[in-house]
């Protein structure tokens, strides 16, 4: 059985050596880093599965420093900071991290969390890698790169939550897909009260669609339900 590995990315010491014992005793193995550096030379030596990282640190702050991993499909990124504006948190969900919690935190909160991201993490590492592109309206979306491709010829690379939440709506086109499906294909947990992360990803697909002017409204709103793709598939 495979032990994940968890590195924590944070300049406060008390905070660092808490989250090392609580995750110790779930019966991961941890790693410490204070700051960019200090993180890519953990992910250099070691085969991380998940960062936690806060937003405050020494040089390059968190957001930052995620553009950097969210590229690494086998890699889960939790941010967990004292910034709890909307504008940071829309800003670190729309970067790609795989979700977003505020200080002071509940501790087995943070463990499910992180233990739901571990276990979608493992279950696609074991899955047979097949490259799937999907067609639409003259677009494509490659599952391998988790690229989009558009009319135009432009690649655009997407974040992990993007992908998952498209490839859900396109997969059930013509149908509704629930916010609560939604945030459960794209960040393996549940709804909560006052969760904007899928509205977020919608409206962040919508202005990828909006560059090409050719391109006619693809994902429909549909009020106190969620949201439904209304492109048409191509063979």
């Amino acid at each position: 059985m495979e032990i994940y590995q968890i590195l924590v990315v944070e300049d406060e010491d008390v905070t660092r050596f808490n989250l090392r014992n609580l995750f110790e005793a779930e019966g991961y193995t941890v790693h410490e880093a204070t700051d960019g550096n200090s993180m890519t030379e953990m992910l250099q030596q070691h085969d991380i599965n998940l960062v936690i990282m806060d937003i405050n640190l020494p040089g390059k702050n968190g957001l930052l420093l995620a553009r950097e991993l969210t590229n690494n499909k086998e890699l889960g990124l939790i941010f967990l900071t004292g910034r709890d504006s909307d504008i940071d948190k829309i800003l670190g969900l729309e970067i790609g991290a795989d979700d977003y919690l505020t200080k002071p935190f509940n501790p087995r909160e943070l463990t499910i969390r992180a233990r739901n991201i571990l276990n979608r993490i493992g279950q696609n590492k074991t899955e047979v890698p097949e490259q799937t592109i999907l067609k639409f309206n003259q677009w494509s979306l490659d599952s391998n790169s988790r690229q989009m491709t558009s009319p135009d010829g432009d690649t655009i690379a997407i974040p992990r939550g993007e992908y998952r939440a498209l490839s859900l709506l396109i997969s059930n086109a013509g149908k509704i897909v629930t916010r609560q499906e939604l945030i459960k294909e794209m960040t393996g947990r549940e709804l909560r009260s006052n969760d904007r992360t899928v509205d977020v990803t919608i409206r962040r697909l919508r202005k990828h669609f909006e560059s090409c002017s050719s391109t006619p409204e693809l994902i429909n709103t549909i009020h106190g339900e969620g949201y439904r793709f209304i492109g048409t598939l191509e063979a």
